[in-house]
């Protein structure tokens, strides 16, 4: 075999131009090739969104593949080196936007399970892919919906493998085991236009915020936990002012975002936010967005498992994080499911150039069989 299997899957899922909300025939690829080792395909498709939940097995308990096939807009086309959707390999590195976030994990997942389906045609339990094309935009009509479909039906699975690329040096030394949850706020602060030499008669939105905002940037909103690290806060925009130097501003508007452990809820989070402009006398309207909720795997089944398979084909003892930003996990986690995420080095998602490491596809497929033979066989 001069290529591997799950580089040659990879190729052809990079060479699709899936930017979200697209799937550009990336899931019918991947469809086809679990269908003929016995899998189940339904497709879901929710407003301009392709879903894929395909399983094999209908009993007890259930492993879930769970990914996305979009990928982010490639950004400036002349800064790449190469073509973002005509993957190419220099130096041992694949190029390709996708290539890390996570093309090559949805190709190890089928190889993975084409292999383990060869070796145990008759397993325990079941194996599913939850696949979206929605997880790099809203996130309305992708895994979301999907859990919907299935708790509907009451259709649970037992645990859950999310491609996400955890990695950090070396393939396997990082999985995420958990996410910190994520709130937005959208705030306006109400102020009275008018001339800055005649102060008296405004009310400058900039000035009644300052303090209150430095407090916000100050506080301690907890310490975190043995698998967290503290809540943090931070302005992400801030915009005020009609662009000349000589009118105080009418309002101010700013974006902020908590992300927030499991030792605080997003309902703490608000009140106390809220105390802090009122105690500030700010006039002000808020509007709020949770975007996930924090979610933990504790040591257990899946957990172990996963560390025993990165430890059997790198020889890399794993470590355990929740840091990063959210994924689709935190769709899947209140269903009861143990979640857990593992992939390729993140170091490049979302760049110009993205790429990762040619070496690392084939241990990753077998990380994956792994997992699958510790969990089902």
């Amino acid at each position: 075999m001069t290529q591997s299997e799950t580089l040659e899957l990879s190729l052809q899922l990079l060479r699709q131009p899936s930017v979200t909300p697209v799937d550009h025939t990336c899931q019918d690829i991947m469809a086809k090739r679990l269908e003929k080792i016995g899998f189940n395909i339904e497709n879901m498709r929710f407003d301009d969104v392709d879903n894929l939940w395909a399983r094999k097995g209908t009993k007890a308990p259930v492993f879930c593949f769970a990914g996305h096939t979009d990928v982010v807009p490639t950004g400036n086309l002349d800064a790449w080196n190469s073509d973002p959707f005509v993957p190419e390999i220099r130096d041992g590195k694949l190029y390709g936007r996708g290539s890390a976030d996570m093309k090559t994990a949805l190709a190890a997942m089928v190889v993975a399970s084409e292999r383990f389906v060869k070796k145990h045609p008759i397993h325990k339990g079941s194996i599913a892919f939850l696949i979206t094309s929605d997880e790099e935009g809203p996130s309305i009509n992708g895994t979301v919906k999907v859990i919907e479909t299935l708790e509907a039906r009451n259709e649970k699975m037992d645990w859950c493998l999310v491609g996400e690329p955890s990695s950090t040096n070396k393939l396997g030394d990082i999985v995420k085991n958990g996410r910190r949850g994520s709130l937005n706020a959208n705030l306006t602060v109400k102020g009275k236009q008018g001339h800055v030499a005649y102060p008296h008669l405004a009310v400058n939105p900039i000035h009644s915020f300052s303090k209150a905002l430095a407090e916000l940037c100050e506080t301690v909103w907890d310490n975190g936990n043995e698998y967290f690290p503290a809540t943090t806060f931070q302005v992400s925009n801030i915009n005020s002012g009609t662009g000349a130097t000589n009118v105080v501003p009418g309002t101010l508007n700013t974006l902020f975002n908590f992300r927030y452990s499991t030792e605080v809820t997003a309902e703490e989070l608000k009140a106390r936010t809220l105390e802090i402009l009122n105690r500030h006398n700010v006039e002000y309207e808020i509007s709020w967005t949770l975007s996930g909720l924090p979610f933990l795997t504790p040591v257990g089944e899946l957990v172990n498992a996963a560390k025993s398979a990165i430890l059997n084909v790198t020889g890399v003892e794993t470590e355990l994080s929740t840091s990063g930003g959210t994924s689709d996990g935190r769709f899947i986690a209140p269903t009861g499911a143990q979640v857990l995420e593992l992939g390729v080095l993140n170091a490049t998602i979302h760049q110009i150039n993205e790429h990762v490491n040619v070496d690392d596809l084939e241990p990753l497929a077998e990380i994956y069989e792994q997992i699958l033979e510790n969990l089902l066989a």
